[in-house]
């Protein structure tokens, strides 16, 4: 009702002669898309010498094609001093490909401190690769144009990002600032990389508001962002809701999070579907999980075909497998090639898988070459490669470097390998007597522990016989029977052998037995004296040949005396 009241005012005023209500007028219906009504009124005002009139004509003009006549109006507006005119008159110019005159009236605008002008201007220097872009760009940034903060951000966030430069970089901060002036004010793509910046930083909560508002925007990237933010909180169906969105979008990153969804489930049919969208919206990794869908359902041929098409696209994971599968199938020659191109594109899995078909050929010069790249990578089992060649070496410093890399990554051989080096190294500590404090656990202990509590069963009987030099028989035995029990012979043997010690033989002649079954030469030797002096001279004498022929030289010496004398007793 105010609006009808000031129209109804106005347009008294108008006809009454009053320029300026005209012109007032004019653009308000102008904004209203009333272009016949407005047109009357703006040239009254433009006829009277008014140049926002003037400028406003031009408008109306332009939005009904007349371009050079709205062009006329403008230069009459701006040369009246209009900055608004000066700035739709550069653009007009620029949008004919007159560049000269398009920088004269831009700048003229952009000097009057128009914000329009300004951004318009530096992106014209900017297209021409002029320096001077730079300060019109902060100008208009400065004066709250948010697509002059995003570009300004963009370019700092880029050019960090060439130089390798880490979220602390004082650009980068710089860079968060104008993001989140261009977000503030609406801008969806400047959302989307605040966002990013801060949940590189562990600042989930708040980059979960800024994606959403990028993707409540339509920003498709934001949305299947905020999708994997809202999975790794454990919220799945959320998550499917904003990926589903950002995929119909046209997101491939989107559509293969979505497969993947599926395929959890068993839903492959589903899964490939949405494989086949990402493909199609230019998402090589589209093709590559149809190929590791394929190959789990030992659809091979399919598999090596999707896996051939990544690959020529130049999906690194994609080559790796590819040649894990041709290597599968016994085509080594075919494999080596793209093992070798993933590695040099990057590919950390296919150079450890080049150390191995190196290896495999008795190639170990090139083989070790290609473990030492991916262990200069990170990859666990590469370095315990390396590090066990450096031990063959006898080059104990490099080999602890490498082990300890790989028994930090997890290596449960790496970590008793470690061990057994620093062991060795150990000066000899004198027994445990009883009432005397144990020893403290050195360093080797605690990795020969690690890697016995990963399962690995030499150190496991490791564990077990330090903690019976302590005089700790409980603990011993716990690890001489978790070693047993994964089928260790050594921690069988060593668990009859402290069963025995403490009154329990029948027990101990079970362990025996099983170790002496899996080829333990003293475990034989042991059940033999045992038959012997319970007077079982034919079972003693089949356990004393069974420990004669399995050795070591020592056992053997003993067992055949044992059994010469157990067949001399049988034949008395």
């Amino acid at each position: 009702m105010a609006d009808a009241a000031d129209e109804v005012r106005l347009a008294l005023a108008a006809r009454s002669g009053d320029e300026e209500a005209a012109s007032v007028l004019g653009a308000m219906l102008l904004r209203r898309g009333d272009l016949d009504g407005a047109e009357t009124h703006l040239r009254a005002a433009t006829a009277a010498g008014d140049r926002a009139a003037a400028n406003n004509l031009g408008v109306l003009l332009h939005q009904r094609g007349y371009g050079e006549e709205a062009a006329g109006w403008w230069r009459i507006a701006a040369v009246a001093g209009s900055a608004a005119a000066a700035h739709a008159l550069g653009r007009y110019h620029r949008e004919r490909g007159d560049e000269p005159a398009a920088e004269y009236w831009l700048r003229q605008s952009a000097e009057q401190g128009h914000v329009l002008g300004a951004y318009a201007l530096a992106d014209l220097l900017e297209h021409r690769g002029d320096a001077a872009a730079g300060h019109w760009m902060r100008l208009a940034a400065e004066r709250g144009h948010r697509e002059a903060a995003y570009r300004i951000a963009r370019a700092l966030d880029r050019g960090a990002e060439d130089r390798g430069e880490s979220g602390g970089d004082n650009a980068v901060a710089e860079a968060e600032q104008w993001y989140r002036q261009a977000a503030a004010r609406g801008h969806r793509r400047a959302a989307l990389h605040l966002g990013a910046i801060l949940e590189q930083r562990g600042e989930l909560k708040e980059a979960g508001r800024w994606y959403l508002t990028s993707a409540k925007d339509g920003e498709p990237r934001a949305a299947c962002a905020l999708g994997f933010l809202l999975r790794d909180a454990g919220d799945t169906e959320s998550a499917a809701v904003w990926w589903l969105r950002a995929a119909q979008e046209g997101d491939g990153n989107a559509a293969n999070a979505l497969g993947a969804l599926h395929a959890e489930r068993g839903e492959t049919q589903t899964a490939e579907r949405w494989y086949r969208a990402a493909l199609d919206a230019g998402d090589d990794n589209g093709a590559y999980n149809l190929g590791l869908l394929c190959a789990e359902q030992g659809r091979t041929a399919q598999a090596e075909q999707w896996y051939r098409r990544a690959a020529y696209a130049g999906h690194r994971e994609a080559a790796n497998a590819l040649a894990i599968l041709l290597l599968q199938v016994g085509d080594t020659s075919g494999a080596e090639p793209w093992f070798s191109k993933a590695a040099e594109a990057g590919s950390v899995d296919a150079a450890f898988n080049l150390g191995i078909l190196y290896a495999g050929r008795g190639e170990e010069t090139m083989a070790l070459r290609w473990y030492e790249r991916a262990a200069s990578a990170g990859h666990t089992e590469a370095a315990l490669q390396v590090g066990m060649a450096r031990l063959r070496e006898r080059d104990e410093r490099a080999a602890e470097r490498h082990l300890r890399c790989a028994a930090g990554g997890g290596s449960a051989e790496a970590a008793y390998r470690l061990a057994a080096l620093l062991d060795a190294r150990r000066p000899p500590r004198p027994a445990h007597e009883l009432g005397e404090s144990a020893h403290e656990k050195a360093e080797c202990e605690e990795w020969y522990e690690r890697a016995a509590q990963q399962g690995h069963r030499r150190a496991q009987v490791r564990v077990g016989m330090l903690a019976s030099a302590r005089g700790d028989v409980v603990e011993a035995a716990r690890w001489y029977r978790a070693a047993a029990e994964a089928g260790s012979r050594n921690g069988a043997f060593n668990l009859g052998l402290l069963l025995a010690r403490e009154g329990s033989e029948p027990e101990a002649v079970v362990w025996w037995t099983r170790a002496a079954n899996d080829g333990h030469g003293r475990a034989a030797l042991r059940l033999a004296l045992v038959c012997a002096r319970r007077g079982d001279l034919d079972e003693g004498q089949r356990w004393a040949t069974r420990a004669a022929e399995l050795g070591p030289a020592e056992v053997t010496e003993r067992a055949g005396r044992l059994r010469d004398a157990l067949r001399e007793e049988l034949s008395a």
